[in-house]
């Protein structure tokens, strides 16, 4: 049997992301629609993250169900949306998942899509370190993030892994009903790098400790976007820090035959963010390849949901 946990030692009421619904989380009946136990979809082993992240031996991901944004083109769609129910494990249950991957010689634990349920990935990154284990903890985040709950996360979290989505909010109004995301997303970076700077940190043996690296998946139709992004990210933070600039874009069931996103992302328009990024001095991080929407495409339906045994495994990232 699941047990629930204790949000706030001072208020029951949730506040934890920027949509600050503040209503009694064990009731489920906020935003993201969790209350307050484990809502964890697939804990598995992933070989496509960026280099620095797998390691070679790939990262332990725990992805959580349901999310604070709501985006109409989401690739984890079969878990994120918040209309659909979602299924619970216990604590117990979760460590000892995670500790039959960490046991095969994996460094990294990713928890994806933790915005909505920090407390639930504090108490798991807690329990795995009373198993005397060592690893980093890489929040892999949307974005749409706190600042107050990113600073309670200050030396709990080993690296922050944001997607940094709009500098438009009329398109994250639209296609994320979150109009404030550029503001907020902002702020949201600053505090990440107010943690952990540009630089990032390794082990002896080339495993990541601690660090920042920046997302942006580039989407159709959208290049202003995508270059106001990368011009934010250069003025307000440094233009030293990791970025993750990504192609793999496809369009999911639900925006299949929309008017911008019913496509892939043309070469040209990658081709011109490419060379905003080069504009803006960025030289440290990774360029996805081309061909990888046809690579990253998720099924929650199964063990693990990136089962590269059906597809070749081609190389994800180059080191820019």
């Amino acid at each position: 049997m699941c047990n629930g946990i204790q949000y706030y030692s001072e208020s029951p009421l949730c506040n934890l992301c920027p949509r600050e619904c503040g209503v009694v989380r064990s009731t489920g009946s906020g935003y993201c629609t969790v209350d307050d136990l484990f809502p964890v979809a697939s804990i598995c082993l992933h070989n496509g993250e960026e280099p620095v992240i797998d390691g070679g031996t790939g990262i332990c991901n725990v992805f959580f169900e349901h999310c604070n944004l709501q985006c109409i083109f989401c690739q984890n769609y079969q878990i994120s949306r918040n209309s659909k129910p979602y299924t619970t494990l216990c604590q117990a249950e979760i460590v000892s998942s995670v500790l039959s991957i960490l046991d095969i010689g994996v460094r990294a634990v990713g928890f994806v899509s933790p915005s909505h349920v920090a407390p639930q990935m504090i108490k798991i990154i807690n329990a795995l370190k009373r198993e005397g284990r060592k690893f980093a903890a890489v929040m892999n985040t949307n974005g749409y993030d706190k600042k107050d709950t990113l600073e309670s996360l200050e030396g709990i979290i080993d690296v922050y892994l944001p997607d940094f989505k709009y500098m438009d909010s009329g398109i994250a109004s639209e296609y994320s009903g979150a109009g404030d995301y550029p503001e907020t997303g902002v702020r949201a970076l600053r505090e990440m790098y107010r943690q952990k700077g540009s630089e990032l940190h390794f082990d002896s043996d080339g495993n990541i400790q601690s660090g920042l690296i920046i997302r942006h998946l580039v989407l159709p139709g959208h290049v202003d976007n995508s270059k106001r992004c990368l011009q934010a990210i250069a003025e307000e933070l440094s233009p030293s820090v990791h970025i993750s600039l990504m192609s793999q874009y496809y369009p999911t069931p639900a925006v299949r035959n929309h008017p911008r996103l019913g496509r892939t992302v043309s070469e040209e328009e990658f081709s011109e963010v490419t060379e905003e990024l080069n504009l803006l001095g960025f030289r440290r991080g990774w360029i996805q390849e081309r061909g990888s929407d046809k690579l990253f495409r998720p099924d929650f339906g199964k063990d693990n949901p990136f089962d590269y045994s059906i597809r070749p495994h081609l190389p994800a990232l180059r080191v820019k």
